[in-house]
């Protein structure tokens, strides 16, 4: 029998979607009042792989992450996910008769093995965790490198991306060590 062990503690990230990015400035504002110091953050880069989002938050549309400096406790991601669905119901616009999201947050993190998205959509590759929230492993790490799934978003299997989320696991596994040696 295996022994039961609590997970490390893991590195929030947080992708935003806008037509506008100077939302992205903004969203940033309040992810950081919850959730602490961001300590990376992408270029802004074209979301035009999918023109999914095109209705309700307009065109182009451009995506960029941040990755937050403090850990937390992966059996959080739920609560996270909830909080951020709420900021985005905050940034919302009324545009005839509907209300329409200005900016789209998809929260998750990165640890050394992978990256995990947070979503309310179930489908066949996602687990439920709680409270209407399940997740996906995205990426994983494999030869030196993030590696897509099957089912992986085909924006997330960009040079891009991956370059950002190797950097990503990179500063974790360095804050790790420094933590492991206290």
């Amino acid at each position: 029998m295996g022994a039961i062990r609590l997970p490390s503690p893991v590195k929030l990230i947080c992708g935003m979607i806008a037509a506008d990015p100077q939302r992205f400035a903004e969203a940033e504002a309040a992810l950081t009042e919850r959730f602490g110091a961001v300590d990376m953050r992408s270029d802004v880069l074209p979301f035009d792989l999918t023109t999914y989002y095109y209705k309700e938050m307009g065109a182009p549309l451009f995506r960029q992450f941040i990755a937050f400096e403090q850990f937390i406790d992966p059996s959080t991601l739920p609560d996270v996910k909830r909080w951020t669905n709420t900021l985005e119901e905050r940034f919302a616009a009324v545009r005839d008769g509907q209300t329409c999201r200005r900016i789209n947050l998809d929260p998750g993190y990165v640890n050394a093995a992978k990256l995990i998205l947070a979503t309310t959509k179930d489908h066949a590759h996602r687990v439920y965790l709680r409270d209407g929230i399940f997740a996906e492993v995205t990426l994983t790490f494999r030869s030196q490198s993030f590696q897509p799934m099957d089912w992986t978003y085909p924006d997330y299997r960009t040079a891009a991306y991956i370059t950002f989320f190797n950097a990503v696991r990179a500063r974790y596994l360095r804050a790790e060590r420094q933590n492991a040696k206290v």
